[in-house]
């Protein structure tokens, strides 16, 4: 299941990339407002690796951080396209929240896992 995980986050990081790069005309849009569009994609895109690579979520986080810094830079030498500032903030900070949401729903799982499994079977005698 991993690799399946692994593969969906980096299609999902290619995808965001040509977006973020490819020409405006081919870029998808929602009525979510630029903003919104920018933290749906990448609070999937940290949710994605954040449950890909668990044992180094936080590593893969700071990665993410300084490589979505850097898309936004190569933003000034693609035509038709512009780089901000607001746009990197929303994008880090969502994509952290996306790492943190694989990490509440890791902590999740490893509770309910945890715990006492119940039966059917009624009260003991």
């Amino acid at each position: 299941m991993s690799s399946l995980v692994r593969c969906f986050a980096w299609l999902l990081a290619a995808a965001v990339t040509f977006a973020t790069l490819g020409p405006p005309g081919l870029r998808p849009h929602a009525d979510l407002g630029q903003d919104g569009e920018h933290a749906l994609a990448f609070v999937l895109l940290g949710l994605a690796f954040g449950l890909a690579y668990p044992r180094r979520r936080l590593a893969t986080a700071a990665v993410a951080v300084v490589l979505i810094g850097l898309l936004e830079l190569m933003q000034f030498w693609a035509p038709g396209r512009h780089a901000r500032l607001e746009d990197f903030l929303v994008d880090a900070l969502t994509a952290c929240f996306g790492f943190a949401l694989a990490a509440a729903a890791d902590w999740v799982m490893t509770r309910f896992r945890a715990s006492p499994a119940i039966t059917s079977e009624g009260p003991a005698e």
